[in-house]
């Protein structure tokens, strides 16, 4: 069961290990996208068609038809993987040997719809996937499986999502086996150590120059591609696609605010960046893209938008 391109290794993983035998793929309907609004299959849809598996697509997981569906299937396992629906008692208590959720992240941190997103946003330094047995609460059943990868500073939502899309992957067809044996004993996960991390929104972009450097870097990486980390110059929508982080070169003890340079002023704009005073250190801007316009390089943009020193970029 998966809807999101995250679940796509998962079942193609299965898919090519002839220990498994896929009964079906279950994924949400189609949905209307893009200009036209036409209706489009998920990821998880287009690659079972690919593979030749049958696919249901039930509008809610209580459905009685789908129910039914599944009853006649008489699945040994049910692998849930970004489903995007809460499952119901009735099939959690289906399998004979229950439902195994791909997650991903160190649970029991960052349950939830976005753990990938926060677990940079919060500055983590390593993340992970997590094989669980599903329960009735969000991300709260006991633990089969764990593996670990570091978070690096050139990872952002995009690049970390494909890294932990394969290492779930690789470690569920790795844990079936000695889950379903019994050498496996999924444990309670701990009590200690638990945080949420609730679906992204459009307004987590949006920029707050008031603090440090730091927080707005890793909220940038972590909102690339979407929603992106924006900002607002003369009134238009400036998103910001690449950065990195430069000290208070003017002084080591206090930041720039006590000298009366502002959160979001810029103070150097050259073509290897654009320099932005935040609350604590500043920002440099290497790649971004105004309303209306194309992606850009500091250097492209320059050329077509000159900036003043004292600039300012709305908090």
């Amino acid at each position: 069961m998966g809807t999101a391109a995250l679940s796509c290794a998962s079942l193609a993983a299965l898919a090519r290990d002839q220990q498994f035998q896929i009964a079906a793929v279950v994924t949400q309907p189609d949905r209307p996208k893009g200009r036209d609004l036409k209706p489009q299959s998920s990821p998880v849809k287009r690659l079972a068609e690919q593979l030749g598996l049958p696919v249901l697509q039930p509008g809610r997981a209580r459905d009685e038809k789908f129910l039914a569906e599944l009853h006649a299937l008489k699945p040994d396992l049910i692998v849930v993987v970004a489903y995007g629906q809460i499952l119901p008692q009735s099939i959690l208590d289906l399998p004979r040997y229950g439902c195994l959720n791909v997650h991903t992240s160190l649970l029991p941190k960052y349950r939830g719809a976005a753990p990938i997103q926060w677990a940079i946003a919060h500055g983590e330094s390593e993340t992970g996937a997590t094989i669980m047995k599903m329960d009735a609460g969000l991300d709260t059943g006991p633990i089969v499986a764990q593996r670990r990868t570091p978070i690096s500073p050139a990872d952002d939502s995009a690049t970390l999502h494909d890294r932990l899309a394969q290492l779930g992957a690789e470690l569920l067809v790795q844990t079936i086996p000695d889950y379903v044996a019994g050498r496996i004993q999924p444990k309670p996960q701990p009590t200690e150590g638990v945080s949420l991390a609730p679906k992204i929104k459009k307004a987590d972009g949006r920029i707050d120059w008031n603090l440090p450097a730091q927080t707005i870097w890793n909220r940038l990486r972590a909102f690339t591609p979407w929603p992106g980390a924006f900002t607002f110059f003369y009134g238009k929508l400036l998103k910001i696609w690449k950065g990195g982080i430069g000290e208070d070169i003017w002084n080591k003890e206090n930041p720039l605010v006590n000298f009366g340079v502002k959160p979001g002023t810029i103070v150097r704009a050259e073509n290897n960046g654009i320099i932005v005073v935040c609350g604590k250190d500043f920002l440099v801007i290497t790649e971004l893209q105004l309303e209306g316009g194309r992606r850009l390089s500091a250097a492209e943009f320059l050329a077509g938008h000159p900036l003043k020193l004292g600039n300012q970029l709305l908090v």
